[in-house]
This record gives structure tokens, sequence and C-alpha cells, in this order.
């Protein structure tokens, strides 16, 4: 079946190439080039580029640099020269240039714009490009503007984007729904783990140049994640010579870390290199009451009480390292090529004493203590190599990449049990000793083309083919000491294989007419997914075929409006770690277990955005709507001793719907303010072992950010949080609010700056929760890191702060998940 499919996918791929051929002698040539900074090199976003024919100076078109200050206009045969106008510099113009048969590229190189001495003196210099951009379907977070991110991880930067929320569990979820894809640089990648969230802590906030949030994505994206994408972009820079930057980070609790970013470009080859190194020590605590009842018709209730306190310390060493090369075989051919290692050697210790109660608390039974010292040993490996190939036609290009990814990771534990009565004094019961190891091995590989073929003024094609393989296989072992020797514990012990392969190809299809955009793409995706126990030979092979759909509608009209609708059908695979039914074993109380039988969640998304910039601001308001099947939530149970065990079930179906607010405005020259505001209901029907589960969530969560120019050098930025509490199946989570304080002052005549963070001031992120259901009550807090003080030091190398160009902090920008 594989084989058949690799052939069909193979054979759809070479019917593209046709399409790929050279359109011919009415084919459109191309001008390109960068515009920098003639003093420091730096690439200028935004300037002006306008066209002008010869021999009469015609205006005949124009357009703006990007974020590199690269340009590229498609122009018909002809001679030309460019104008170039950027606020607070001299404006230019180029020598002429011919686009002709046999020259239908110009490529003009570097163009350099003089700074004005006189308007600088009249325009704010310390200035820098947006923290957030909005777009239709597309939110982009410029990650090193954020001064909360300073010395943080990929984890702490998702927490501080908009619509994103970072449970005290390290979920991620979206819009208040999980089931979220994270992509790396556009791809899937080993530096997320292969829960999806893990690994997001091994990645240092300054590696990271951008996040872009996609709330409902187009037939090209993958159809994984129902909530919609987060691409978390790399840092990689592409002007000339060498540059770079190094960022020093102490904290409180112990938090330690160097990254180092480097770049050089000459000729045809671009050399680029990261390295993060972080060592930290994160202490977290909780508490438990559970109450179980045992109703006997004959005999009053009994009611058995018990009281947890948690402490719990994870540290130790985090390294990732990522190094490659892009090689210009031409203007039009680049090969890219990189790999990424990372390498963590965690110490973990989880200290839990249970104290036990009859009836009431007044009547105490006994005290047990377990601890755990966990040691972690993790690698993630991954290859990449990708070719673009840039066809005659401004956007016409063909892309094919490949990815390899090796992860691998061991967890070993010593866990020992002591027995106390009531009075603390001990209990003369040996004490229970046990070991636990668990060994996982991931290994991936990604084949990916893609086309894309412009068409007309606004019109355009794409299509493309994907393979992802995945493999994976952990050996859990769980052993206990009695009688001088070690022997394994029946049902918590067993080789677990799983093996998912995903096949997929798509087509998409949009247009402008006139003020009226629209696109329209298909996505189909096989999936073979294989679980296997082998101890116990349960083998559970599953395959479904799936189409995919996707509809953009959208309308702009005077003042900077703009209207978008919406739709597309996305599925939320069960990652591995929801599969596997053997992970943790730390709380002998309170075991959480994966479903080897867990079904996908297949949605259907619905969306009305409406985008409108003034000024220096921006605001993006969206309607959405969802309705899931088989959606899956954590069911507890308890059984006769006491025991919860906590494990993913489809339930039967959700709906999901809510408003979204995003702004961001400049009232002032010194002020920048952003915030976010999401009302959210979700309407739960389902049932477990015949108990109705059914739950109305309705609950909202906001945050708002203002950053502030203190004085030229010295900028500060708050950030408040707010959570409402939320119903769920088996009860309610509790609501939660956090601040976050920063200052960052510029040093070193502004190669240098130095920030100082507080991540939640008053301590109070903590999750509270309480669960209900036929014969248990039980509620509790958790707190997965304690507040957090941060110093970072960054240094710049042949780099230097952005000066404003001719747009507002709140920027817009263009593309998104629609056409």
């Amino acid at each position: 079946m594989k084989l058949h499919l690799t052939i069909a996918l193979l054979f759809f791929f070479g019917s593209l190439l046709p399409l790929a051929a050279d359109p011919g002698d009415d084919a459109s040539g191309l001008v390109k080039g960068q515009i920098v900074d003639e003093a420091t090199g730096e690439p200028l976003e935004y300037a002006t580029i306008s066209v002008h024919a010869l021999p009469d100076s015609n205006l005949v078109t124009g357009g703006v640099t990007d974020q590199n200050g690269v340009f590229s206009i498609e122009l018909k045969r002809g001679r030309y020269y460019l104008s170039i106008a950027f606020i607070s510099y001299e404006s230019t113009t180029t020598n002429p240039f011919e686009i002709a048969r046999g020259r239908m590229t110009a490529d003009l190189g570097e163009v350099a714009l003089k700074a004005n001495a006189q308007t600088l003196q009249e325009v704010e210099v310390r200035a820098e490009r947006s923290r957030m951009q909005l777009s239709l379907d597309k939110r982009v977070f410029n990650v090193g503007k954020d001064l909360a991110n300073a010395g943080g991880s990929a984890s702490d930067v998702l927490d501080n984007v908009p619509s994103v929320t970072v449970d005290v569990e390290g979920n991620v979820s979206l819009r208040g729904s999980g089931g979220v894809r994270i992509l790396i640089n556009g791809r899937p990648s080993g530096l997320v783990g292969t829960g999806d969230t893990d690994g997001l802590r091994q990645i240092p906030a300054n590696l990271i140049e951008r996040v872009e949030v996609i709330t409902n994505p187009s037939a090209r994206y993958e159809a994984e994640g129902m909530a919609g994408i987060i691409n978390i972009i790399l840092k990689k820079d592409k002007r000339k010579g060498l540059n770079g930057s190094v960022d020093l980070t102490a904290g409180y609790p112990d938090r330690y870390g160097v990254t180092l970013n480097s770049n050089y470009r000459t000729g045809k080859w671009n050399f680029f290199a990261n390295y993060g190194l972080t060592y930290r020590d994160s202490p977290g605590e909780g508490s438990l009451y559970q109450e179980v009842y045992d109703r006997n018709d004959n005999e009053p209730d009994t009611t058995f009480i018990q009281t947890q306190d948690r402490d719990r310390r994870r540290g130790g060493w985090d390294n990732t390292v990522r190094a490659g090369l892009d090689y210009s075989f031409s203007e039009t051919a680049t090969l890219t090529s990189n790999f990424t290692y990372s390498y963590e050697d965690n110490e973990n210790t989880s200290d839990l004493t249970y104290r036990d109660y009859l009836f009431n608390l007044d009547n105490p039974t006994s005290i047990t203590t377990r601890l755990d010292l966990e040691d972690e040993i993790e690698n993630n490996f991954e290859y990449v190599l990708r070719y673009q190939k840039n066809l005659p036609g401004k956007g016409h290009k063909f892309t094919i990449d490949g990815r390899y990814q090796n992860n691998d990771e061991t967890e070993t534990s010593e866990i020992q049990e002591e027995y106390f009565t009531p009075e603390f004094i001990e209990a003369g019961v040996p004490m229970l000793q046990q070991r636990s190891t668990n060994r996982e091995q991931s290994i991936q590989t990604i084949l990916q083309a893609d086309y894309v073929r412009p068409f007309g003024e606004e019109g355009q094609f794409e299509a493309g083919l994907r393979a992802g393989l995945r493999d994976i296989n952990t050996d859990f072992l769980v052993e206990e000491f009695g009688n001088g020797e070690w022997t394994p514990l029946t049902g918590f012990t067993n080789e677990f294989i799983y093996n998912e392969d995903v096949y997929a190809a798509y087509s998409s299809y949009g247009n402008k007419f006139g003020p009226i955009s629209v696109q329209a793409g298909l996505r189909l995706e096989y999936t073979d997914i294989l679980t296997e126990l082998v101890q116990t030979n349960e083998v559970n092979p599953r395959d479904y075929l799936n189409l995919f759909p996707s509809v953009f509608a959208g309308y702009e009209w005077a003042g900077e409006n703009t209207l978008q609708a919406s739709y597309s059908r996305r599925i939320n695979r069960p990652n591995f770690w929801r599969l596997n039914p053997f992970f943790n074993f730390s709380d002998s109380r309170n075991i959480y277990t994966g479903n080897p039988n867990l079904d996908p969640e297949f949605t259907n998304s619905f969306e009305l955005t409406y985008l409108k910039r003034w000024g220096k601001s921006t605001m993006s308001s969206a309607v959405y709507y969802r309705h899931t099947e088989g959606v899956v939530q954590r069911i507890r149970r308890i059984n006769e001793e006491g025991v919860t065990f906590t494990q993913p079930e489809n339930l039967a179906e959700e709906d999901a719907y809510g408003l979204d607010v995003t702004f961001s405005t400049s009232p002032a020259e010194w002020i920048d303010l952003d915030g976010n505001f999401n009302f959210y209901r979700s309407l739960i029907s389902g049932a477990y072992q015949g108990r109705d589960l059914s739950a109305d969530a309705l609950t909202w969560f906001t945050r708002l950010t203002s950053k502030i120019a203190i004085t030229d050098e010295l900028d500060g930025q708050i950030r408040a949080n707010y959570r409402a509490p939320r119903n769920t199946p088996q009860g309610r989570v509790k609501s939660f609010y956090m601040i976050d304080l920063s200052l960052s002052r510029d040093v070193l005549n502004g190669k240098g700056t130095i920030t100082a963070s507080v991540r939640d001031l008053l301590n109070s992120r903590r999750r509270r929760y309480v669960f209900e259901d036929e014969g248990f009550y039980s509620e509790g807090d958790f707190q997965w890191r304690a507040r957090q003080f941060l110093v970072t030091f960054s240094y710049r190398i042949n780099q230097q702060k952005k000066r404003r160009g001719g747009y507002g902090r709140g920027g817009y920008s263009g593309g998104g998940g629609g056409y």
C-alpha cells in the first residue's frame, strides 16, 4: 500500500513539472536589489521604490522593500531607472537599465542611502520595528522587540503571544483550544520534541526572530492542528559580511545562559550558526485535597480523605546548536543545508507527602512520603536540505526539501516510599523501593515539494506533495525491590511501538477582482498508523483517507478596511504521549496514562475577520466557530484503593465559538500599547462508562502590554494577564492573573543592551482546579515555575538598532492563511 501511494505521489509530482517550464517570450522581466544604510550597512525596511520608463520618465510601477531591505519588481521589456526614497534619508536615483531578451533580470545589488542629518534631528532614531504586525489571517510577533522575552525560552515566548496560552504544565493552546500545530521555519521539527511542547524550553528565546500565528490555515499547510498553526522563525541574517550577537543571562531561581548568533555572507555563499547553552533550576510546588466515598446500602457511608503536598525541582543543562549555509548556483537557484543538535541533561526531584484521614480531618490515620530522583538525558538531531528555483515571472518558484530527525531520550528514576504514624513516627513498615526506566527513540523523515505560479496581475496557483514517515519506540520498565531482588511490576512494564505515515497532496487557486479576493484549496491526506504493545501482543492498526477543503473570500474598501470570511477543515491526530499508556510513575496515587485506542479529532472551522488600520494603530477582530467530532478530554477515575487514573478519551463532539480582538497602537512617540481579548464558549457533549460528561464552558482571557520610552536609552514594559474560570466535563479550572515587568537600557554607543525583568511579579501563576464525579471530590493547585528574576546583556556585532521608517509600530503585515 505504501509503495503504491509513493508511486502515485511521484506521478502527481511529475505532472507538475510541465507547469514549471519557461513560459516563453512574453514573460515579464525582473528588477531586484537591496537598499541599505550607507554608514552602517543595515537594510532599510519599507523604503519606497519608484520605477520610471525611459525616455519620458513616466512612472510605471513601484514597490517597497521587505524586512531585509530587498525589493523585486516585475517589468515588461524596456529601459528604466529607479527613484528610491526613505524617511530621514536623502533620495537617490539609479543608473538606467534594460529588460530585454536574454537579459530578463536586472540585479542592481546594494543601493546605499545617505542619512539626512537635518531630518534625523527631527525623527525619533531609537524606535524599532513594531512588536506586533497584524493581517487578516496571520499575526506576526517580533520576538526581540518584547522585553519580557530576554533570557527566556521558546515556551516563554509563546506565552507572551496574544491569543496563545501556555498552561502551568507546558501545554500550548490557541484561542482556548489545544491541538495546536507548532512548526519551526514552516516545517515540523525535532526541536519541539515528541509531544510538541516538551522541547520548547530547550530553545533559547534569543535564537528566535519572530512567531507567526495562523488561525485558519490554507491548503498548503498541513491539516494537522485543529486550532491553527504557530510558526517559529529562527534567526538567519542576509546582510553581507560578518554580523551577529552575543547574549548573556543570569537569574534567580538559578538560570544562567549564553546565546551566540553569527552570520557571514560573501559572494554566492551565506554561512550562519547559532548556539545556546542554558542551566536552570526550576522549583515548583502544589497541593491536593481529595475525598473518596464508599457507599454501602446497609452501613453508613465511609469517607476516605487524602491530602497531598508536593515539592519538585526540574533543572540541568540544555545545549542547542544550529549551523548551515546557503549557496546560490545562479540568480534563480539556491541550495540551503543546515543541521540542528540539542542535548539535555537534567536532574529532577519530586518530593510528595500524603496524609490520610477517615471521615474528617480530625481523624488522621497515616502519613506516607514518596521521593523520586530522576535523571533525564535527551539528544535531538535534525538535518535539512532545501532547493529553491525561481522561475521566470515574479513569485514563480519551485521548492523541494527533505529533513531527517532522530531524537532519543532516557529517563531513570529511583523511588523511595516510607510510612509513618499520624504523629510522623516511623510505622515499622519496611521502606518501599522502586525504580523505573523509560527509553524512547523517534525517527522521522519528511519529503516535501511545492510549486507556485502566478498568473495575470493578481492570480496565483499552488500545488505540492508531502510524505512524512515517523517511527517511535519506547521501552518502559517499573521494578520493585523485595526478597533481595528487583521484580518488574505487572501492568506498568511494556514496550510500546508507534508508527505513523502521512502522505499528502494539495492545490489551491486564488485571484483578485478589484476589491474582492478569493482563494479555494483542497488537500488530500492518507494516514497509516500502527500501535503495538509488544509484551501483551496488543496491535492496533488503523488508516484513513481524508479531504481537507479551504475557502477564503476578502473585500477591501476605502479607509484601509478589510473583511475576510474563511473556512477550513482540520484534523488533530493523537500524538505519541496521548497514545502511550506508560510514561509516569512519580506519583503512585495519581497516575497519568495515554490511550492507544484514541481516534483523531476532526474540526470544521469558520471565521469572519475584520482588519482596520488608521494612523499608527491597527485592530483585528474575528468571530469564529469550530465544530469538532471525536473531541478528546482527560477523564479521571478512582479505583478501590483510592488511586486516581487520568486518561484521554474520545467524547462525542464540541461546538466552540468566540470573539478574538487584537490591537496595536502608538498614541505618542514615547509609548506603545498592544492587547488582546478573547471570549470563548465551548459546549461539549458525550458520555463515559454510562455517565453523562457534557459541559458548558464559558470563559475569557485578556492581556495588555505597555512599552514606554522613559529616556532615549531606557525602555520600560509592563504586561498584565488574566484568565477567567472555566468548566470542564468533570469539574472546573479556577481563574488566575499574572504581571510581568521589564526594563531595558542601551549601552556601549547602542551596540549593547541590558535588560532586567521579573516574570510573575506577584507569584500568582498557579493552576487551581476542582474535580467532581460519582464517588469522589478533589481540588488542588499546582505551580509549574516560581517567580523569576532575570538580567540579560546583549551585544551586537556589526548590527545597529533600526531607525523608524515611514510606518507605525502597530504595522500591517500582508499575507496570511488565505490568499
